[in-house]
Parts: structure tokens; sequence; C-alpha cells
């Protein structure tokens, strides 16, 4: 079967995963963190993306990115991939590949799903149980966006800046966001869209972008309405 291609549009922000083969770790120690960090500041500044949230996970790793050339995410995913591959086999003395299979994917609307995505991204140790609070977490964008410490990788979104007039402002109502987590169904809708590849907005957005790109931003409905008294029926 061919592979579902992505949705890429300059100027739309996608919610990228990167995973390790098997689930295995990527990030062994602190040095593994910096040098991965650093290599992504440099190739989104190479090939023109821009990060809004990020996480770093040991064996996984998710971006809230913007590009602003259309082969700008796979060409940072790509040199990103190889360059750190080659750091991590030579340092830990192993071969083969590292990633599992090719970097997942979403369109984000950013009316509807955008800040949501920053709070699904940041939370992610909290989920995990590494941590209890998302700010007690070092490989993430939390300190940035809810605090405002300096972070080089960090681009603010035009959304996240129109949470306030200053900095102070912005970050207030940025941790205020996180008194209430998303919601499972929210998600869930975020997971699955990452992985297979959608569109992940309401119906408007979903078809300016099938408008755009000439082409269905999400699965069709298969087998009728399955809560119809119908289909059950004929079950």
């Amino acid at each position: 079967m061919a592979r579902q291609p992505r949705f890429i549009l300059p100027g739309y922000q996608q919610h990228v995963i990167q995973r390790g083969n098997n689930r295995n770790i990527i990030f062994a120690d602190a040095a593994d963190y910096r040098f991965y960090r650093q290599k992504l500041i440099e190739a989104c500044a190479r090939f023109s993306c821009r990060v809004h949230a990020y996480v770093l996970m040991s064996n996984h790793v998710h971006l809230l990115i913007t590009p602003d050339i259309e082969s700008g995410i796979g060409m940072v995913m790509q040199s990103l991939g190889r360059c750190y591959v080659q750091y991590f086999n030579y340092r830990y003395h192993r071969t083969g590949t590292l990633w599992e299979g090719r970097y997942k994917a979403a369109l984000l609307d950013s009316e509807q799903y955008l800040l949501t995505c920053y709070r699904y991204i940041e939370l992610n140790p909290v989920r995990a149980g590494m941590v209890r609070r998302p700010g007690d977490y070092r490989w993430s964008s939390y300190q940035c966006n809810a605090h405002g410490v300096a972070d080089a990788l960090v681009t603010p979104h035009d959304l996240y800046r129109r949470l306030g007039a200053s900095r102070e402002v912005r970050c207030e109502a940025y941790r205020a966001l996180f008194q209430d987590t998303p919601g499972e169904q929210v998600m869930a809708s975020i997971r699955e869209a990452t992985n297979k590849a959608w569109v992940l907005g309401n119906d408007r957005f979903r078809l300016e972008i099938e408008d755009l790109l000439q082409r269905p931003a999400a699965p069709k409905d298969r087998g009728g309405d399955r809560r119809s008294l119908e289909f059950k029926s004929e079950c």
C-alpha cells in the first residue's frame, strides 16, 4: 500500500512525533538531550522552520512546528535524524537504525487545537509519571512559554502572542491554561490525527485544506452510522 502523503503547507503549524525504534531510548543522559536540541536549532534555522512547543522524552520527541517553506519539516527531520543517529551510534558503540520509521505529523487548526497541542506536548512528562508538574521537567518548552525563560529553540506562535500585550501577561495567561488538562477525547483526537497523518480541525478548516491541496483531509466514514438502529440491526 502506498504511503499516505503528508499534509504540508507553508505557514501552517504541525504536531510532529519521532519515536525510537521499538520504543527504545534515544536519550541516555543530559549530553544527548543537549546535542539533539542544538542540532534541532541549527536545522530549523537552515530549513526555515519555527518551533513553538517541544518535549524531548527518553524514547520519543514531540514538536509543534511551523514550516515557512514546503520542504521545511521534512528537511529538518531528515537532517536532524541522520546527524543524531551518527552521534548516538558513535557515542554508544552501536550500529543500525535508531528511529521507528518516518516521523508522524498532523496539520493543525490553530484556532481550535493550537494551544491545546501546546499543553498536550508539555504535559507529556506529567502523564508519563516522570514529574508532578510540567515545570519540573528540564527538556521541554514549558519554562519558556509559562515563565518567559529564554529558549533559543522556541519562536512564539501568533496565537500565543495574543494571550497578552506583555511577556508577563502572556505567561500568566498561559499558566492559567494548565489549571485544566485537555480531556481524553481531545488527546485521543490529537494522537489519532498525528499517527495517521490527517488534518486536525473543524469542518471549515478541513474544507479549506482540501481546497488548497485538492485531496481529502480526513478519512471517509465506513460502514454507515455504527450507532444507528439500522446499522445495529444489520450486524
